[in-house]
């Protein structure tokens, strides 16, 4: 029996035209939640800046307002303070009904998935490995933690984790990612164009795990292989992960 609204059959005029698809998307930003006195928060916060520069540069930040009141911060001054700090606040949240200047930052959100508190840098972490004095090897071996807010990135190989990745960190590999740690932030493997590329860690915890631009989010993933020691890889257009043990 046809369906209400659609044709009992596709003709084949219908087939040849392209299909209409929607798409999802899901983002990371970072949440600062600013606390009274503002002016002590604004000087906390340009203390972290101060100790790793790279730590916000060019991320997505989202205001959580729910750590004041309008007695206690005018929005407008904070609006200016933050965009005079070359922030990029996206949107906001918790923000009282009515507060005048709460617009200033953007479309109000609600019903984030929190991913844990970030680990803060205490000093500036480099954006890139350091070159190596001589021939670079063909894979990079990192024998320390990746740090909140530190990116390693490496076209020309597999990279290596001998600790932990934390949330907010990110690796990009051209070849395999290897961590022999809990992969809590993001991991890109085969970046520059390698299908064959694999992702490997000893506790899966990730934010992100990407193969040659196709993604898996933290929601996309199956709840059994939380915790567990786990290997993804691409079959065609989908990531695959399983467990190690």
């Amino acid at each position: 029996m046809p369906t209400p609204g659609y044709p009992a059959r596709v003709s084949s005029t219908d087939r040849t035209r392209p299909v209409f698809r929607i798409h999802g998307r899901s983002f990371l930003a970072l949440v600062l939640r600013p606390e009274p006195p503002v002016e002590q928060w604004l000087a906390e916060l340009d203390a972290q800046v101060t100790r790793s520069p790279v730590f916000l540069d060019g991320k997505p930040v989202l205001l959580d307002l729910g750590g004041v009141t309008a007695q206690d911060a005018d929005l407008l001054g904070l609006a200016r303070a933050l965009q005079a700090r070359g922030l990029r606040i996206v949107g906001v949240e918790n923000a009282e009904p009515g507060w005048p200047g709460a617009a200033e930052f953007g479309p109000a959100f609600s019903g984030g998935r929190p991913t844990g508190a970030v680990e803060l840098p205490s000093a500036a972490q480099p954006a890139t490995p350091p070159p190596a004095a001589e021939e670079e090897p063909a894979g990079l071996v990192i024998d320390s933690p990746v740090r909140s807010g530190q990116s390693v990135i490496y076209p020309k190989g597999d990279v290596t984790v001998l600790g932990s990745v934390a949330s907010g960190a990110e690796v990009f590999a051209g070849g395999s990612v290897h961590i022999y740690g809990t992969l809590r932030g993001r991991v890109v493997a085969g970046f520059t164009g390698n299908p064959k590329a694999r992702v490997f860690c000893r506790r899966l915890e990730a934010e992100l795990v990407a193969i040659d631009g196709v993604y898996r989010t933290a929601d996309d993933m199956d709840e059994s292989l939380r915790g567990r020691a786990v290997q993804a890889w691409l079959d065609g257009d989908s990531i695959v992960m399983t467990t190690l043990d």
